[in-house]
């Protein structure tokens, strides 16, 4: 029996995930495995999920199904609990459990760029990644957390996220977002265009993660490199999470090498 795997999501058709995922069956020697994109929007979903038959054995779950995966599954991870969002449905039995590789995966970025136990986090914007950059600081132990946002009530989401993970929240106005150079880790979230105007002040220790990938690099991502301060980019994540999910779903150590130099040629 073939074992299938896809991503699901909407907008579709650009997920680079089916690139990396086969990358990786080719280079385990999976033959048996076949990973697709679905296209899918939350209105769908549960009717999707309910007709997967037992030769599906993960999802990966994009935009904008990560909070409608996870109240669909039969059990979830704590991390996934904690956040509010899942972006990995693995088959166990006869029910879907629900996990999120997002944050260990940008944990995963962010210390092979140098950041340690303990710094400050920046995050510029308040949508559904900002819940994984507050999971990567609770991870990392961050002492604290301001989130830049244009919407007060979506940062008080995340404080409430925060409070779960044991991570203080401190909102600030988006006006004031040059001053998140003075943080140890700025995590960009907010899509192409919106942080182009920032030209923050980067400390010595700081490092930058701009979630983006096309346009690369963006201005925030030039300002940062042209000051000599690492960065990470949406790329690294993508590659990071997928790795996880590939462990996840196969049960077989995932050949990351392979999977990142399929997504370096593209």
């Amino acid at each position: 029996m073939t074992r299938r795997a896809a991503v699901l999501g909407r907008p579709i058709r650009h997920s680079l995930s089916p690139v990396i995922h086969r990358a990786g069956y080719l280079a385990a020697g999976l033959t048996d495995w076949e990973y697709t994109a679905i296209e899918c929007g939350e209105a769908e979903f549960p009717e999707l999920l309910a007709g997967f038959g037992p030769q599906w054995r993960g999802l990966s779950i994009t935009m904008p199904l990560k909070e409608t995966a996870l109240a669909h599954a039969a059990d979830a991870t704590p991390t996934a609990v904690a956040l509010g969002a899942a972006n990995t449905l693995i088959r166990r039995g006869d029910g879907w459990y629900a996990d999120n590789t997002d944050a260990p995966g940008m944990v995963d970025v962010l210390r092979r760029a140098g950041a340690r136990p303990g710094g400050r986090f920046a995050v510029l914007g308040a949508g559904g990644t900002a819940r994984a950059a507050l999971g990567a600081a609770a991870d990392l132990v961050a002492a604290e957390v301001t989130v830049y946002a244009r919407r007060p009530e979506a940062v008080a989401d995340l404080a409430t996220i925060g409070d779960r993970l044991g991570v203080r929240v401190r909102p600030a106005a988006w006006d004031a977002a040059e001053a998140c150079g003075d943080a140890d880790v700025v995590v960009s979230t907010v899509p192409a265009g919106v942080a182009d105007g920032l030209r923050p002040r980067f400390r010595d220790s700081t490092i930058v993660f701009d979630v983006l990938y096309d346009p690369w690099p963006t201005p925030l991502a030039a300002a940062a490199m042209a000051a000599g301060r690492p960065v990470v980019t949406g790329r690294d994540l993508l590659l990071a999470q997928a790795v996880r999910q590939f462990v996840l779903f196969t049960g077989v150590a995932a050949p990351e090498a392979h999977m990142r130099a399929a997504l370096q040629d593209l």
